[in-house]
């Protein structure tokens, strides 16, 4: 039985990848470290929570005495850090909690991961970090960093921190960077969850100026697939781009929601533009598919409506999460624009 920690395993990906491992690795136990911030909600484990190979506990990355003492514990032989602030928005908003987990909680992890001997670490990461593309060509893990926004250049400081513990004291790492994930029980704030719990209601869509945005998008199981693969037989040291060939604009993505909820293109309403939006994004994953035999298995259109059949049969789900504080925020970002 291998042990590993999974940090951020209340959000999104997390919640995902530990359900995923519990179905298919038999011989995993996991222990969850979340802090429990907005976007972490235990709502999203209610199923496993009390798993006989999942343990729970709430915490800081940050927090280098109960690091030790989970080290301690629980003989934890591998981390996946998935713990992270990660919405753009929220970063340009106020930058400074974004610097305090990505980065310090990041180095914090790396520093007690290496004093208790963990045999592999890896770093989920962005594709954001590699800046904007015009509009030809794809990133690749040799495209120079270049982040444009106070988030991608918190996940980039991080990506650097676990970069210099591998070359400068042998850390046994891999570091992951994916394009935009979909899918079940992501946080309403991104723009997939947002317009489907709009749409569903009759209200406007808020599209950032033109909707000619980029991205390349992929199910959030295809990403836990790959992150394991990168986990397990990935080389140390290296990075590894995962992507969902996929690329679809943000307008046509909205449209096809509409489409699939049977609602009118007429509640799309273009505000005022993200400060500093990347243009496009997109992802070479032939790293991935030649040295992992990984490849994404759900096209994009089959896994957009089940996604959005999911939030129609989950909407306690969703009205939970966006009551309280997330109205506040949803305000904050789009109204007046």
């Amino acid at each position: 039985m291998q042990t590993v920690m999974i940090t951020g395993g209340a959000g999104f990906i997390g919640a995902n990848l530990i359900r995923f491992l519990l179905e298919s690795e038999t011989e995993v136990e996991i222990v969850n470290l979340d802090k429990l911030t907005y976007s972490g909600n235990l709502g999203n484990l209610t199923e496993v929570m009390e798993h006989p190979r999942h343990c729970f506990v709430k915490g800081d990355i940050g927090d280098r005495k109960l690091l030790r003492e989970l080290f301690a514990k629980h003989r934890i032989a591998g981390i996946l850090n998935l713990a992270a602030e990660s919405h753009v928005d929220r970063s340009i908003d106020d930058a400074a909690v974004f610097v305090q987990t990505n980065v310090l909680g990041t180095q914090a992890l790396l520093a007690e991961a290496m004093a208790a001997k963990v045999e592999r670490f890896l770093q989920v990461s962005t594709d954001e970090v590699y800046g904007s593309l015009g509009a030809e060509g794809k990133f690749s893990e040799d495209t120079p960093l270049s982040p444009n926004s106070p988030y991608s250049a918190s996940k980039a400081g991080a990506d650097l921190l676990v970069q210099a513990c591998h070359h400068t004291y042998g850390l046994n790492t891999v570091i992951t960077r994916c394009s935009n994930n979909y899918g079940p029980y992501q946080f309403p704030e991104k723009m997939i969850p947002l317009m489907i719990n709009n749409a569903r209601q009759g209200l406007p869509l808020p599209v950032y100026g033109d909707g000619m945005q980029v991205r390349d998008w992929i199910h959030v199981l295809d990403h836990c697939r790959a992150i394991w693969a990168a986990f397990c037989r990935g080389r140390s040291g290296q990075v590894y781009n995962i992507g969902g060939d996929s690329e679809r604009t943000n307008l046509e993505v909205v449209r096809t929601i509409l489409r699939i909820l049977g609602q009118p293109e007429s509640l799309i309403s273009h505000v005022r533009d993200r400060l500093g939006h990347d243009r496009r994004y997109a992802i070479d994953a032939s790293k991935m598919e030649r040295e992992l035999d990984w490849r994404p298995a759900v096209d994009f259109e089959t896994g957009l409506a089940e996604t959005v059949n999911w939030y129609r049969e989950h909407a306690d789900w969703l009205d939970q999460v966006v009551s309280g504080d997330y109205q506040n925020y949803y305000r904050r970002m789009y109204e007046g624009r």
